[in-house]
């Protein structure tokens, strides 16, 4: 898929609506540099941005770096960075980083993605997948050496698997969910990558190999890859699509994405209508590049957030414990920790 194009004729009349709102002479005027880096899974969102961004201030340069979610939260935390795209919310030790180095920051979900389990177009043996049969794959503890370890009826071959690397959102929320708190962990003998083209590459030329990234890589990658179907608490087999994302039927798999602006940077005008810029046309972009919007209630908060200049986290209480429910229900000014 073409991206650029798509987004360019997906989204055209939204840029027209954003540039006719503003003055274009200020626009024009507008200088500077907007850091972004950090998950590779949210670069494609902040890629398109800085490319239509780019058509109405010419003169602003946004460049995206992809070192990871937790790669991302380093440079952010020492106030390095402008943006910080993560795959996750930031994690309680970051938020105290964060805190040390007098670093205030702005939270703001921008899409859903779904987690998406991956094999080969090859592989005719593995459709559908239980949690419990992805613990066996994926844990320590439980790892499975051969495909016929999982189901006897499937092939005596050794299981492969390709993964995002440890300072991925991505390799951290399916890690929460494959361990959570159990004292084990993921099995150290996967090839990972910070690429996520690395484990399409990887799993698309490996017959019996499993992987997993965010959907948009998928959904770009349909001729080489094919999904899994997971089979949710409700024991109903979902595959990743748009609709099964939003509507929480593909579980545990679906997550919010989202982008973290340094308060501070904030207040430098390239990137304070950068991020107006981003939110304006946060949904659509999503969905041109393959992920899922969120609800306009959700953008609403946001933006009433950046506006107002609420910082800190939704995630976390002021006590350290994780907040967990739908995102709709934990987004809300009231509960941002600081």
């Amino acid at each position: 898929m073409n991206t650029q194009h798509l987004i360019s004729w997906s989204i055209g009349l939204t840029l027209i609506g954003f540039v006719s709102s503003l003055p274009a002479q200020d626009l024009s005027k507008l200088r500077g540099t907007v850091v972004i880096d950090g998950s590779s899974t949210v670069a494609p969102i902040s890629t398109e941005a800085a490319i239509m961004f780019s058509e109405i201030s010419p003169n602003v340069s946004v460049p995206v770096g992809v070192s990871g979610t937790g790669g991302g939260f380093k440079r952010f935390t020492k106030g390095e960075t402008d943006i910080s795209n993560a795959s996750r919310p930031i994690k309680w030790r970051e938020f105290q980083q964060c805190k040390e180095n007098q670093v205030e920051f702005i939270e703001i979900p921008v899409a859903y993605d779904g987690l998406t389990i991956i094999t080969s177009r090859e592989n005719d043996f593995v459709n559908t997948l239980t949690v419990d049969q992805l613990k066996q794959i994926f844990r320590e503890d439980t790892k499975a050496e051969k495909w016929s370890d999982i189901d006897a009826a499937w092939p005596d071959q050794e299981i492969k698997i390709f993964a995002p690397g440890t300072d991925s959102g991505t390799f951290d929320y399916f890690k929460e969910v494959m361990v959570g708190k159990e004292q084990t962990t993921i099995r150290g003998d996967m090839s990972v990558s910070e690429d996520d083209n690395h484990i399409v590459t990887g799993v698309a030329n490996t017959k019996n190999a499993i992987g997993f990234l965010g959907a948009a890589y998928y959904f770009e990658n349909t001729d080489k890859l094919k999904c899994v179907k997971i089979v949710n608490p409700s024991g109903v087999a979902v595959e990743p699509t748009p609709e099964s994302i939003e509507s929480g039927q593909y579980a545990p798999f679906s997550r919010p994405l989202f982008i973290y602006v340094n308060r501070k940077s904030a207040r430098r005008p390239e990137v304070k209508v950068f991020v107006e810029h981003y939110l304006r046309n946060a949904a659509e972009m999503a969905e041109a590049v393959g992920y899922v919007g969120l609800p306009d209630g959700i953008y609403e908060v946001a933006n009433k957030c950046f506006k107002q200049g609420v910082t800190g986290t939704h995630f976390w209480s002021a006590e350290g414990e994780k907040i967990k429910g739908a995102l709709i229900d934990i987004y809300t000014p009231k509960n941002s920790v600081r």
